[in-house]
């Protein structure tokens, strides 16, 4: 589907489905915000690299991949700042720059979603994806000393993708290019890839952690045990 949207370049990449908390503070991004609240609550999340050079304006090119922003709340701050959450909806291809009158950038983007997948061979690859991020997150959680936060999976597959790959903590270029992939099969087959050392390491040092807290007794966590 081809639309316009109002585009906010941030050092981010938005997933769909992933919640995105945002300050707002730039006169161009708070009348963003308030054209988007006078409109459909949407704008278009396009990731750029931070550039701290004084007066810099990144700006994305026509072909690059970002995804649609959803206003879900807004908190007005003194002086026109706000904070808001925002969830990511459909990613788009960035097609050509609209000339606007507005202080912020309009494209005209072309929304796409995932390609139809194979069950059979999505299910497995979908199951091992939820096994390894489930130890790698109750690794994480003994050592940030959080292990009572629940952990909810999606259970469509193409959600699940989107969900681990906005929940690890990857370089942008790793996480630009799952954004871009589509499809469902290939982004979980690349995540089973990452999640696995990931997991190994993680249980690795989780164990390390609970036998230092009990004074080098051997002691281990009942939930963590290293990898074989």
């Amino acid at each position: 589907m081809s639309r316009e949207l109002p585009i906010f370049p941030l050092p981010i990449v938005l997933f769909p489905g992933a919640p995105q908390p945002l300050h707002i503070f730039e006169p161009r991004y708070r009348q963003l915000l308030a054209d988007c609240q006078d409109g459909d609550r949407r704008f278009g999340v396009t990731y750029v690299a931070p550039d701290r050079t004084p007066g810099a304006d990144p700006v994305p090119s026509t072909g690059d991949v970002g995804c649609v922003a959803l206003i879900r709340s807004v908190q007005p701050l003194p002086d026109g700042r706000a904070n808001i959450m925002t969830v990511g909806e459909r990613r788009f291809v960035l097609s050509s720059w609209i000339t606007s009158d507005r202080p912020y950038r309009v494209a005209q983007v072309d929304e796409f979603d995932d390609e139809p997948v194979d069950p059979a061979e999505v299910t497995p690859l979908a199951a091992e994806v939820r096994t390894a991020f489930a130890r790698l997150a109750r690794a994480l959680g003994v050592l940030t000393e959080r292990e009572d936060e629940p952990i909810e999976l999606a259970q469509d597959p193409q959600l699940l993708s989107f969900q681990v790959a906005a929940s690890l903590e990857l370089d942008a270029d790793a996480k630009g290019a799952l954004q871009t992939i589509r499809s469902t099969t290939l982004r979980l087959r690349q995540l089973a890839a990452v999640l696995g050392p990931l997991a190994a390491d993680a249980e690795r040092r989780a164990v390390v952690r609970q036998r230092a807290k009990s004074n080098g007794r051997g002691g281990r966590h009942p939930e963590i045990e290293p990898a074989t």
